[in-house]
């Protein structure tokens, strides 16, 4: 019989928490924890198709924002996000227009969206264009 001692437990493997300082992670852990509450409000027939592909494509996302930071081709990573991004929009404008959505809720959670399609596009931008990227960062006068 195998028993193990929790007291002698070791995590081998510490997560640093890199990733959930970056605001676009937040943002989409945030449209994550909105679009479960919608889901487990679509019709049953919906929930495992629909709600199922929406969830998965979130997660997905979520996966690959992580991985963005150390990839080796990170523009590529981040257009490969872009394209989720987008089909999430498509998947939800169909949950809406199926009636598995209510209007408040589609509203909101397009919203956050637009809101992550926003900030994913300045990334791809800074990315591709790491010379603006400096510029985009000099200090403004204190004026404003």
């Amino acid at each position: 019989m195998n028993h193990i001692n929790k007291d002698h437990f070791t995590h081998t493997h510490t997560y640093t928490g890199y990733g959930l300082d970056i605001p676009i992670f937040t943002k989409l852990y945030d449209f994550y924890n909105l679009l479960t509450h919608a889901i487990s409000s679509f019709p049953k027939t919906k929930r495992y198709t629909l709600g199922q592909k929406l969830d998965k494509i979130v997660l997905a996302s979520l996966e690959l924002l992580l991985s963005v930071p150390s990839s080796e081709n990170k523009l590529n990573s981040l257009k490969i996000l872009s394209v989720k991004i987008d089909l999430l929009k498509v998947f939800l404008r169909l949950a809406k227009d199926n009636q598995c959505l209510r209007e408040k809720d589609y509203l909101s959670l397009q919203t956050n969206l637009q809101e992550i399609g926003r900030m994913l596009g300045g990334w791809i931008r800074k990315t591709e264009n790491p010379t603006d990227k400096k510029l985009s960062q000099e200090p403004t006068s204190s004026s404003h």
